[in-house]
């Protein structure tokens, strides 16, 4: 298969890179930091002898998405499209959260799915075949306190993937969202602006998700039989009811 996978410099998309690659995929990756997505590349095409094709785009620059997908040979002949380039930013109330958050979540959660889902559908349209995969999150399931913006963001992006099941269906292209809950990666560290003890202290007490449980199910989605859709999967880690719901044990060692 040929399988783009977007924010795939650390995390989740990291992760999935790694297990394509593992499974003898041919992926392209992309990511803002030139020297993180070139040395997962080159550390892949490496340890697997696969393709791995480096981008450096940023979801959220239009112009850009287009010029480096649109007529790209790997593009072409793509087989699965994983949307995960995505933040959160600030954990405040309403009334106090930053307006450049409010807009920078927006443009990367959903505009960006836009600008690469459209960048890349042609060439699935004209083969009558393909995946989408959109990385939400349960908070675009329900809504907690102090995650607006980035609820909001998460509650378009589930809302624009029901809207591309139903546009696409047509054309034999198949959408699947996965939603994963308290996974521990950059995340936590982005959303508070690299404090690292504030970013620690969310996992405290429980064993949370971590990036190869998320690849492990996307890769399960990617694999079911081609007349199968998952069309959503909520996860979370066994300690995660929802957003808002977490059984803490103190001094549980994580795993």
């Amino acid at each position: 298969m040929n399988i783009l996978i977007t924010g795939a410099s650390s995390g989740f998309g990291k992760a999935m890179a790694i297990k394509f690659a593992s499974m003898g995929h041919s992926i392209m990756i992309t990511a803002r930091r030139a020297d993180r997505v070139e040395a997962l590349a080159k550390e892949l095409r490496d340890q697997y002898q696969v393709t791995v094709i480096p981008k450096i785009v940023d979801v959220r620059d239009r112009a850009k998405v287009f010029s480096s997908l649109e007529n790209d040979p790997f593009v072409a002949e793509l087989d699965v499209l994983i949307n995960n380039a995505g933040l959160a930013l600030g954990r405040d109330y309403f009334e106090e959260a930053s307006l450049d958050d409010w807009e920078t979540m927006l443009d990367t959660n959903v505009k960006g799915v836009m600008y690469v889902t459209r960048a890349v559908l042609p060439s699935m349209i004209k083969r009558a075949k393909g995946h989408i995969i959109n990385i939400g999150s349960i908070a675009g399931l329900e809504v907690y306190e102090k995650g607006n913006g980035y609820c909001a963001s998460k509650h378009a992006l589930d809302a624009l993937s029901q809207s591309m099941r139903i546009d696409l269906l047509r054309h034999g292209i198949k959408v699947t969202s996965i939603h994963p809950g308290a996974a521990e990666t950059e995340f936590s560290l982005v959303r508070f602006k690299g404090d690292p003890q504030k970013a620690a202290s969310v996992y405290d007490g429980y064993i949370p998700l971590y990036a190869e449980d998320i690849a492990e199910v996307v890769s399960y989605a990617v694999h079911v039989p081609e007349h199968v859709c998952l069309n959503s999967i909520e996860m979370t880690c066994t300690a995660q009811a929802n957003s808002f719901t977490l059984y803490k044990s103190i001094g549980q060692a994580k795993s």
